[in-house]
C-alpha cells in the first residue's frame, strides 16, 4: 500500500487513540486521513492494557466522554465484525476507611447529578455480588452496573477497520522522522519504512499527535509542548482458577490494586504510591510489545494484601507478571486539543493509565473541535494549553511522574496539593509568606501561600473530608478582610500586555467589554467563543493610549494569551507576557485605605482613585501601580510592583500594618470571600460552554460595539430568553462541607449540580454556585422553589439567590 505525498490530516500513532481520532474524522466525512504507525497497531501500551471500562469521572464532561466509550464499544463488533470483548459486568469499589467512604458516597451523589446508574453498597452486599472477597475491614462500598471491561487491543483494531472503511489508510511499519513547519503550521511530515528500504514526504493541512509514550519527542519535532512521562505499571495473571465465573470488575483503592477476571484467570493490577518511572534516555527504536524487567519485590506488598483480600489468590498459581510501560501527565489528566504553540498541531496524548476507557469519547469530541474550529463542549480539565511550557522539562516529568501513578488510587482530598516536583515557581513574596507561617499550594507550577500557620501550628496539610486543619486559620483570615484588613499574594495571576497602534480595536474585537476608555480604567469583561460561551474572564486595564494589561487566572495564562494571538489577524498589535515582571499584593477590608496611606502620600480617595481604575503611587522608597478592583467584595487594591521593588513593598506594607492588625491571607480565604459575593469561578461556575448571559455576567458585555466576537450569540439569547441561571446558595445547615459537582435538588427533583464550593465564613454555612434550567421561567419562578444539595447522600436544605447574598448592592467595594 503506497502512501499519498498529500493529505487532509496525518494521524502520529497507531494505538487505540490514534485509531479513535481516525474513526470518528471519518464518521464526520472526512477525506485523506492517514494514520502512520512505527510498528503494529497496538504494540506501544495499547496491547497490555487491563481493558478497564468505568463511566464515572471527575466532571460531567468527563462522564460524558467515558459513558460514549462504553456505549461505542458496544456496538463497534456489530458494524466491523472485530470481537471486541466488551461486557457490561459492572464495577464495585470499596472502602477501607470513613474517609474512603465518604469520597465514595461524594462520587455516587455526583453519579447520580451526571446520570449514571449507582447504588451504595454495604459490606455484606459487596460479598453477595462477589463471593471471593475478604470483607474483614470493608466500610461499604459503590455498585456500577453498567461499567465494564473489553479486550483492548481488538478495540484499537475495530476502530481502525471501521476508519479504513470510510476510507482512512492506516499504515503500520512507517515511522514520522521528521515534521516541517513553516512559522506557526505544520506543513508536512517525513517518513521512513521500517525495514529502511522506503521513505518521504506528506504534505499535509495539519497532524495529530496521538503517539503515546513518543506524544513528548513527537510534539518536540512538531514545535509544540506535552508533558508526559512513562512509568512501569506492573499486573500479575494467575493460572486458570477451577469453577472462576464472570466476576465484576473490583477495586479496593486503599490497597492500591484492582481485580479483573478474564477467561477463568485472574488479574491483579496497582497503582503503588510510589511509581517507577521508565525511560529516562529514550524509549529503543526497536520497542515493540516489550515487556519490562520484573521487579518483585517492588510488587509484593501489593500481592501480600491482595492475597489476603482475595483469599483465592494465595491458591493460584501465577501464570504471567507482567510490567510494561504507560505514559502520564503532571496532573493525572489526558492531553487533548490545539496544541497553544502552533496553529494546526492537535494532541491526544498521555491517557494515565485510562487510556480504553476514555479513548472513544476523546476521539469522539477531538474529531468534532477539527471539524467545527471550536471545542464541543468544555474541555478544560484536559486542554493540553492548561500545560505549563517549563512542564516539558524532562527532570521535572521524572519526578512529578513517581507520585502521579500513585494518585490515581489515593484518596482524592479536597485541596490535595501534590508532594513532587515543587517550587519550581515562587513569587517574590515567597520567602516573606514562608517567614510568616504561610502553607503552600500549587497551581501552573506556582507556589502560591493557600493558609498561613499559627505560632506552634504545624505547616502543613492535613487531609480530610471534614473540617481540615486550616478551617478556622481560613475563618480569621476572612474576618480579616470583612472587618480590617487583610493582605495576599496575587502575583501568580497571569499578566498579558496588549500593545500597538491597533490595541483599542484589537481588544474591542477580541473581548464583550467596552475598552475605549481613558488610561488608568480598569475594564472586567469576558473573550466569548461565536456560542456566547465563556473562553477567558478578566480585568483589562488601559495603561496608556495604545497599550492594555489584561490580567487572567494564573492557570489559564497560556490558553487566554493563545486565544488573543490567535485572532490578531490583521491587527497591528504585540502580545506579550509580563508575569514574572511583577508582584502583586492585594490589600483589602474596611481599613485598606488606611493603611495605603500610611504607606503612601498618594491619595487614595474616591475623587482621585474611584473604584475601577489604576494609578502610580509612590510607596515606601519605590515606586508601583495601585488597581482598585477586588476579587473578595471588600474596599481594596492590587498593588503591582515591578520584581526589583516588590520585596521592598511588601515589608513597607507588612511593617505599615503591625499597629492596625493586618492579616496575611492565602488563597483558600479568597475562594471562601468571593463565592460569598457571589463571584464567579473561571473553569468552574464558567466555562466555554456557559453562556454570558446565563452565567449572570450580561453586564460586562455592550453589545452597542459594532462588532466583536460573540456578539450575535448575546442577542439571539436575549431575544430567545434564558435556558439556565446561575443560582448562588447558602446551606441551612451551618456543618455541612460543599465542594464541587454535589447535585441540586429542586423541588425533591435533581436538576442540576454545583460547579463550586466553599465555606462561607462571615455568612456562617458552606456556599455553592450551580446552573437551574429555567426555560420559559421568571427569575421569580426560579426562586420560589424549595432548595436542597446532596452532601454524600443526605439532602440539605439550602438558600437560593439570583443576587449576592453579601452586600448585594456593592456598596462595600466603593466605599
Amino acid at each position: 500500500m503506497s502512501l499519498p505525498t498529500q493529505a487532509r490530516v496525518v494521524i502520529i500513532g497507531g494505538g487505540v487513540i490514534g485509531c479513535s481520532v481516525a474513526y470518528h474524522l471519518t464518521k464526520l466525512g472526512w477525506k485523506d486521513v492517514v494514520l502512520l504507525e512505527r510498528k503494529q497497531l497496538t504494540s506501544g501500551t495499547t496491547w497490555h492494557a487491563a481493558g478497564l471500562i468505568a463511566q464515572l469521572r471527575a466532571t460531567a464532561n468527563m462522564t460524558k466522554l467515558a459513558k460514549y466509550s462504553q456505549e461505542l464499544y458496544g456496538d463497534l463488533e456489530t458494524e466491523t465484525g472485530v470481537a471486541t470483548g466488551f461486557k457490561r459486568n459492572g464495577s464495585i469499589s470499596v472502602a477501607l476507611t470513613a474517609e474512603r467512604m465518604e469520597e465514595l458516597a461524594r462520587q455516587a451523589a455526583m453519579a447520580r447529578a451526571f446520570g449514571v446508574d449507582v447504588e451504595e453498597i454495604t459490606a455484606e452486599e459487596a460479598l453477595s455480588r462477589y463471593e471471593h472477597l475478604n470483607i474483614d475491614g470493608v466500610v461499604g462500598g459503590v455498585w456500577l452496573p453498567k461499567d465494564g471491561q473489553g479486550d483492548p487491543a481488538n478495540i484499537a483494531l475495530a476502530l481502525a477497520k471501521g476508519a479504513r472503511q470510510r476510507g482512512a489508510l492506516v499504515k503500520e511499519r512507517t515511522k514520522v522522522t521528521g515534521i516541517q513547519r513553516d512559522g506557526r503550521k505544520v506543513t508536512g511530515v517525513d517518513w521512513a519504512s521500517d525495514d529502511g528500504k522506503e521513505q518521504g514526504h506528506i504534505a499535509c493541512d495539519m497532524i495529530v499527535n496521538c503517539a503515546g509514550m513518543w506524544g513528548h519527542e513527537v510534539g518536540r519535532m512538531a514545535g509544540v509542548n506535552v508533558p508526559l512521562h512513562a512509568c512501569e505499571h506492573f499486573y500479575i495473571v494467575t493460572e486458570g482458577i477451577a469453577g472462576l465465573q464472570q466476576l465484576p470488575v473490583l477495586r479496593v483503592p486503599d490497597e492500591c490494586a484492582y481485580y479483573k477476571e478474564d477467561a477463568g484467570k485472574m488479574l491483579l493490577g496497582a497503582f503503588e504510591p510510589n511509581a517507577k518511572p521508565w525511560g529516562m534516555n529514550g524509549i529503543a527504536d526497536t520497542f515493540e510489545f516489550d515487556q519490562l524487567p520484573e521487579d518483585f519485590d517492588h510488587f509484593e506488598p501489593i500481592l501480600e494484601a491482595a492475597c489476603n483480600r482475595m483469599p483465592m489468590l494465595a491458591e493460584a498459581g501465577i501464570h504471567t507478571f507482567f510490567n510494561g510501560p504507560e505514559s502520564f501527565t503532571p496532573d493525572d489528566a489526558y492531553h487533548l486539543g490545539l496544541a497553544p504553540e502552533m496553529d494546526n498541531v492537535w494532541v491526544a496524548a498521555g491517557f494515565n493509565s485510562i487510556g480504553i476507557q476514555s479513548a472513544g469519547g476523546a476521539g469522539m469530541a477531538l474529531a468534532q473541535w477539527m471539524e467545527d474550529g471550536d471545542k464541543p463542549f468544555d474541555l478544560g480539565d484536559v486542554d493540553i494549553s492548561r500545560m505549563q511550557p517549563f512542564q516539558g522539562n524532562k527532570h521535572y516529568l521524572f519526578e512529578r511522574s513517581k507520585e502521579t501513578l500513585g494518585l490515581l488510587y489515593a484518596d482524592h482530598f479536597p485541596f490535595r496539593q501534590k508532594a513532587t516536583a515543587r517550587g519550581v515557581r515562587r513569587t517574590p513574596f515567597h520567602h516573606h509568606l514562608k517567614e510568616q507561617g504561610g502553607v503552600f499550594g500549587e497551581l501552573a507550577g506556582w507556589e502560591r501561600a493557600n493558609w498561613f500557620a499559627n505560632d506552634g501550628q504545624k505547616a502543613e496539610y492535613e487531609y480530610t473530608w471534614g473540617r481540615p486543619n486550616w478551617f478556622n486559620n481560613a475563618a480569621a483570615e476572612h474576618k480579616a478582610v470583612r472587618e480590617n484588613v487583610g493582605m495576599y499574594d496575587m502575583s501568580s495571576f497571569g499578566k498579558i500586555r496588549v500593545e500597538g497602534p491597533d490595541a483599542e480595536a484589537f481588544m474591542n474585537y477580541v473581548g464583550g467589554g467596552d475598552y475605549s476608555v481613558p488610561n488608568g480604567k480598569i475594564v472586567y469583561t469576558q473573550f466569548l467563543n461565536r456560542r456566547g460561551g465563556i473562553e477567558a474572564d478578566v480585568t483589562v486595564t488601559r495603561l496608556t493610549e495604545t497599550a492594555y494589561l489584561v490580567v487572567t487566572p494564573a492557570a489559564t495564562r497560556l490558553a487566554d494569551q493563545t486565544w488573543m494571538q490567535r485572532h490578531v489577524g490583521d491587527f497591528r498589535v504585540v502580545i506579550t507576557d509580563v508575569t514574572a515582571g511583577e508582584g502583586v499584593l492585594a490589600v483589602m477590608g474596611p481599613n485598606a485605605r488606611k493603611l495605603l496611606e500610611k504607606a503612601s502620600p498618594n491619595d487614595f480617595t474616591n475623587a482621585t482613585n474611584p473604584f475601577g481604575t489604576a494609578q502610580e503611587i509612590e510607596i515606601g522608597m519605590g515606586l508601583a501601580r495601585a488597581h482598585r478592583v477586588t476579587y473578595v467584595g471588600e474596599l481594596g487594591w492590587e498593588i503591582y510592583a515591578s520584581a526589583d521593588m516588590a520585596g521592598h513593598v511588601f515589608e513597607t506594607l507588612f511593617d505599615a500594618g503591625q499597629d492596625m492588625g493586618l492579616k496575611l491571607c492565602g488563597m483558600h480565604m479568597m475562594d471562601s470571600c468571593r463565592i460569598e459575593k457571589g463571584f464567579r469561578h473561571f473553569g468552574h461556575d464558567i466555562t466555554c460552554e456557559d453562556h454570558v448571559l446565563e452565567a449572570g455576567l450580561g453586564f460586562a458585555v455592550k453589545t452597542d460595539k459594532p462588532d466583536f466576537i460573540g456578539r450575535d450569540a448575546v442577542l439571539a439569547k436575549k431575544e430567545s430568553g434564558l435556558e439556565n441561571r446561575m443560582v448562588q446558595f447558602k446551606l441551612t445547615d451551618p456543618e455541612p462541607l460543599l465542594y464541587h459537582n454535589e447535585p441540586v435538588l429542586r423541588d425533591g427533583e435533581i436538576v442540576g449540580y454545583l460547579s463550586s464550593g466553599s465555606y462561607g465564613h462571615h455568612l456562617g454555612a458552606a456556599m455553592g454556585m450551580g446552573y437551574v434550567p429555567c426555560k420559559g421561567e421568571s427569575a421569580a419562578d426560579v426562586l420560589a422553589s424549595s432548595y436542597e444539595i446532596d452532601v454524600a447522600g443526605t439532602r440539605v436544605k439550602a438558600e437560593a439567590s439570583l443576587k449576592p447574598m453579601y452586600d448585594p448592592k456593592g456598596e462595600r467595594a466603593k466605599a
